[in-house]
């Protein structure tokens, strides 16, 4: 039987040979792959200078040496870009030349006529960027500007820094991994609210000095507590009352209710002042002005903060205060007051920078300007930690991130506590002016009739062992006696508070009376309150009869310190 046959097997089709095109076959992605490096103009001043990269930045070298081998192919006198395009070049790129350098003046080029894409164009569109990267004494700025977009100009500043940071327990974070704890240069922006901020300063100074003729002084003061809290929130509100307030009637002036010498003290507010780029010359302390003079006047209206009521040497200007901010809840007030805000934040620069961030938020963008509301946030409200803190401390302290930089929240606020308790370089009445509080009260009257304020106690608070602080300078000694004299104290203590090696919280005191009978007093009225302050003499024969110092058996706390040396200034007669 005859087998059929098998039709023969076809042969399979040939696909279609058409040129492959690419979905991305576009004269802009080929100009991103093949063509020139985008523009971007380093100042020539950087030639000079050796700038230390990151470690991030070390694997990206092998493109840059790709480029150098290219430019290797061309002879001295042919330009790379000449076998692109026969028709324009692109720009001005030669191998001898610095290989990222633009030029402006740059014309629009074509691709080849071989390429098998359509003709594309490219216009000179550039964002408008200056680039500033001078030192302080000598600063340049670059810019290139543009018809097409906005002109959004940054300035930046190289600074060596001056101190070693290296010791300060920071928090880890990025920044630390690539840039060290304390490398030794810094890049700073130049903030625009800070310079804002500057020029109302130096104006209200110079007005100041001038007796600000045919106006009102409206001087903002909070109480006579040096931190960082108090000045912030003086400076800040003033500067607020003048953006939002304005008057041709009122001349604001923020006045630190503090001497300026004793910021020479404050290590953490001149950190702080120095980062924010804020200038010290142009604040006014409350030693430089007599707001007395312009109440004889009629001429003061005071701004109180922080407080109900003015501090005991300035409690003669009552009659002056017009306003009272971040007044506690259900304090009385003076009866002359038109506005009182009562706020119960932990920090009095939270409601402040509430208001800025309704009325111009554009100033809360600044790196200064947010970082000096920041830091006082931070150290009033403890990390944002303590029991008084409320979530607008905290919904601030977020939107005012942008202040605390590479430090981070936390490694700014560890910063800024370090710096408090740092003694480097100080004397002893410095470390003694550091925190210090002294009360005062009315004394009898004088041949004029007037009454007295007689100074009568004080009381700084350290963070090292008495010790530790005797032996500090050789007049360790004379140096407090002295710095007693100058305050004009009738009995001042020191209130030590640190950790032993065992990592134990000690408390200490140490008391020097202006006789010998106030420190007998002094013994008694601690003996009858043994249960609330029970002391053990710490041997010092050195010391004499009128300086003493004593261990506190139990942890308590500087405000029950405080309220025994109140009660006991209060039975003090003379």
């Amino acid at each position: 039987m005859r087998s059929p046959t098998r039709p023969k097997p076809r042969a399979l089709e040939q696909p279609h040979k058409g040129q492959y095109s690419r979905a991305r076959n576009n004269p802009v992605f080929i100009g991103l792959i093949d063509g020139p490096p985008p523009p971007f103009d380093f100042p020539s001043s950087l030639d000079s200078r050796n700038i230390a990269r990151s470690v991030s930045d070390i694997g990206h070298r092998q493109p840059q040496d790709a480029l150098s081998d290219m430019f290797e192919q061309f002879s001295p006198n042919e330009k790379p870009f000449d076998r692109i395009s026969p028709k324009e070049k692109p720009s001005s790129f030669s191998p001898k030349k610095n290989p990222f350098e633009f030029i402006p003046e740059a014309k629009n080029f074509e691709w080849s006529e071989n390429s098998t894409a359509d003709s594309f164009e490219f216009t000179n569109v550039q964002t408008a960027f200056s680039f500033n990267l001078g030192t302080e004494k000598n600063d340049q700025r670059q810019s290139v500007s543009s018809n097409t977009s906005p002109i959004v100009e940054k300035a930046f500043r190289v600074n060596r820094r001056k101190e070693n940071l290296s010791t300060v327990p920071l928090p880890q974070s990025a920044a630390l991994f690539y840039n060290g704890n304390s490398p030794q240069f810094e890049i700073l922006e130049t903030c625009p609210s800070i310079k804002r901020l500057n020029r109302f300063l130096k104006a209200t100074k110079d007005e100041v000095n001038a007796g600000v003729p045919g106006r009102f002084l409206r001087a903002v003061i909070a109480q006579d507590v040096p931190d960082v809290g108090s000045i912030a929130s003086t400076i800040m509100y003033a500067f607020y009352l003048n953006e939002t307030h304005y008057s041709d009637q009122l001349c604001t002036v923020p006045v630190l209710n503090m001497k300026r010498l004793d910021i020479s003290s404050q290590a953490e507010l001149k950190w702080l002042l120095d980062s924010c780029q804020i200038d010290l010359k142009s604040l006014i302390f409350i030693d430089e002005i007599d707001l007395s003079y312009y109440d004889i006047f009629g001429s003061l209206k005071l701004v109180l903060l922080n407080g109900y009521k003015l501090a005991t040497k300035q409690e003669a200007l009552k009659e002056a205060v017009v306003e009272i901010f971040n007044c506690g809840k259900g304090e009385s007030v003076y009866p002359l007051v038109d506005t009182v805000t009562v706020v119960e934040d932990s920090s009095c620069c939270t409601p402040i920078a509430e208001k800025f961030a309704l009325t111009s938020p554009e100033l809360l963008a600044g790196h200064g300007f947010s970082r000096f509301l920041l830091a006082a946030i931070l150290l009033d409200s403890a990390n944002l930690s303590s029991s008084n803190c409320s979530l607008k401390d905290k919904h601030m302290a977020t939107m005012l991130i942008h202040g605390a930089g590479r430090f981070g929240c936390n490694g700014l606020y560890q910063l800024l506590r370090y710096k408090m308790y740092d003694v480097t370089g100080l004397k002893v009445a410095d470390i003694l002016r550091k925190d210090f509080k002294k009360w005062t009260r009315v004394g009898n009257q004088d041949n004029a009739g007037s009454r007295l304020t007689v100074s009568q106690i004080g009381m700084s608070t350290i963070g090292t062992s008495i010790a530790e602080l005797l032996v500090y300078e050789d007049s360790s000694v004379p140096e407090i006696k002295y710095f007693q004299q100058v305050e004009k104290l009738r009995l001042l203590m020191i209130v030590s508070g640190y950790y032993d090696l065992k990592r134990n919280f000690k408390r200490e005191i140490l008391v020097s009376a202006q006789s010998v009978e106030l420190m007998s007093n002094l013994l008694s009225f601690f003996n009858s309150s043994a249960s609330q302050l029970p002391l053990k003499a710490i041997p010092k024969p050195d010391l004499g009869e009128q300086m003493q110092a004593f261990e506190i058996d139990k942890i308590i706390s500087r405000k029950t310190i405080e309220c025994l040396l109140e009660e006991f200034g209060g039975n003090l007669k003379g």
